[in-house]
């Protein structure tokens, strides 16, 4: 959906959300640049800053850091003294661009002001997201610490912001302990997490939970039945490079590696297009790519 098929949004703080499409960060920028013009002429300054907010994480996504944070910038020169939802929203997207830029150990002292401030204003679901950004960006218990915050928190608060985290939390989880070898509690977790996302009908997530799970059984030897579960993946029209390379992975670890190598040729094929993965999983690439038919 572009721009101007979208019906405009009134103008409050809490259609924000409902402008993202991430997987889209292009698109999504435009729509907070043209929201925020739209505020400021609204005589809502405070809603356009926040506006912007987003747009400068949208920026994030699409790499163009530099921007990102030339407008985070520019947000504090007119609010040099922002409260509440603002203060936390610029420490949130300054620790993203810090994160998605290189430096993940000067983001994490972003999000733990950001935890701080949402924390004391009562800004549940932000508080959430800032401890969530702290699991990622820390490793081993500090990770796993912060996290279960996150998740007290989305589960004691009567704030519905807070509440819809619990599925991107038991996934985040779930990936912590795969990481670390740790697969039997992995998948525990991860058939918690669709339990959560089919409670949401959420399509998307729905489909990365299902993904998630046939990724784990795969790292228990269980292929075929993460095999099962890609095949079904497959026949969504959604189904993308991530879903082929698990496809590719479960035929090549079962022996049949003519049928894998087109899999992997695929994947590779719509992998490549990725930018973050072409920077920080060039190895990975490089695998389909030796694996599959491309020459």
């Amino acid at each position: 959906m572009t721009i101007s098929d979208s019906k405009p949004s009134p103008l409050e703080p809490q259609y924000l959300q409902s402008m993202w499409d991430f997987s889209n960060p292009v698109v999504s920028c435009q729509r907070f640049e043209d929201f925020a013009l739209r505020a400021i002429e609204a005589g809502k300054p405070i809603l356009a800053a926040l506006s912007q907010t987003q747009q400068a994480r949208a920026l994030g996504l699409s790499r163009l850091f530099d921007q990102g944070f030339a407008l985070l910038n520019a947000i504090l020169i007119t609010h040099p003294s922002p409260a509440c939802e603002l203060a936390v929203r610029l420490k949130l997207e300054r620790g993203r661009l810090l994160n998605s830029s290189g430096d993940p150990t000067l983001s994490a002292s972003e999000f733990v002001h950001a935890w701080d401030i949402a924390r004391s204003s009562h800004l549940d679901g932000l508080a959430v997201d800032a401890a969530h950004m702290l699991g990622i960006v820390l490793s081993g218990q500090d990770s796993k610490q912060w996290n279960h915050l996150a998740m007290e928190l989305a589960i004691e608060s009567d704030q519905e912001d807070a509440k819809k985290w619990r599925g991107s939390l038991l996934n985040n989880m779930a990936w912590t302990e795969h990481d670390e070898g740790n697969h039997q509690q992995a998948l525990i977790l991860f058939e918690r997490a669709l339990e959560v996302r089919l409670e949401s009908e959420s399509l998307p997530q729905i489909r990365i939970a299902r993904w998630s799970i046939g990724r784990c059984l795969r790292s228990l030897a269980r292929f075929d039945e993460a095999l099962e579960i890609q095949q079904q993946l497959e026949t969504d029209p959604e189904a993308d490079g991530y879903v082929h390379e698990e496809l590719g992975e479960c035929y090549h670890a079962l022996g049949f590696t003519e049928k894998a190598g087109p899999y992997f040729a695929k994947a590779h094929q719509m992998l490549s297009a990725d930018p973050w993965l072409i920077t920080n999983e060039s190895s990975r690439l490089q695998r389909l790519k030796k694996l599959s038919s491309v020459e």
